[in-house]
């Protein structure tokens, strides 16, 4: 079993994280670029303030993904508001051609929040929602994410891989030009931010976008 470890980070920080991981076992990561949403500094959950982000993803063997995490936070302990870092499951893993599937059920990770986490340290089970429109309406899905429950999120930049053909396979308009926004709920409010984001306009046509959530452990705010 292996699990993804992502961090949320400020502009030009992940060096510091990839360096960290890898001298922790971590074998590389991918970087990813986005901006945040958040409005205040208690529910930036994946925001903290509308500014430059970068995304770094890490897959590590689950035997060692709380010491990668342990260390990640240790290295950034000092920095104030610094981002947050959490752990996903991931039971299929393809490296080099290979395939290293698990039936294994995860097992559960202790939260690893600091004690002066009060407004979330009695939650330990959190959702990624992940929502994938075209672009421009990144926003409005955030808007109402927020009304139900949502804190902050992270809008990312990506683009549609569909080939000529697929609208008439398809039956939908192909956009190229997409944002995926991630945010990052306690379980409890996950059903009522897919409920509040499926209810928008941009979401009443066929093929508009798509939405789907994941578990999240392990997680914690970096920084002071």
């Amino acid at each position: 079993m292996h699990r993804l470890i992502v961090s949320v980070i400020p502009q030009n920080s992940a060096g510091l994280i990839t360096t960290v991981a890898n001298s922790s076992g971590a074998a590389g990561a991918s970087v990813l670029l986005g901006r945040g949403t958040a409005s205040n500094a208690i529910i930036q959950l994946l925001g903290l303030g509308d500014t430059s982000k970068e995304i770094v993803l890490t897959v590590v063997d689950e035997k060692i993904s709380a010491e990668v995490i342990s260390a990640i936070k240790k290295a950034v302990a000092e920095k104030k508001h610094f981002g947050v870092v959490f752990s996903m499951a991931v039971p299929s893993f393809i490296r080099s051609g290979e395939v290293a599937d698990s039936d294994e059920k995860p097992q559960k990770i202790i939260n690893s929040g600091d004690d002066n986490m009060a407004d979330i340290k009695n939650t330990d089970s959190y959702e990624m929602i992940n929502i994938i429109v075209n672009k421009g309406y990144a926003e409005d899905a955030m808007a109402a994410a927020r009304k139900a429950g949502a804190g902050g999120g992270t809008i990312l930049s990506a683009r549609g891989t569909a080939k000529e053909g697929d609208e008439k396979f398809f039956g939908m308009e192909i956009v190229p030009e997409k944002e995926m926004l991630l945010i990052l709920v306690p379980s409890d409010k996950k059903n009522d931010v897919l409920s509040a984001v499926k209810a928008l306009p941009c979401f009443e046509k066929a093929g508009s976008g798509i939405i789907f959530s994941s578990e999240v452990k392990s997680f914690s705010l970096l920084g002071k």
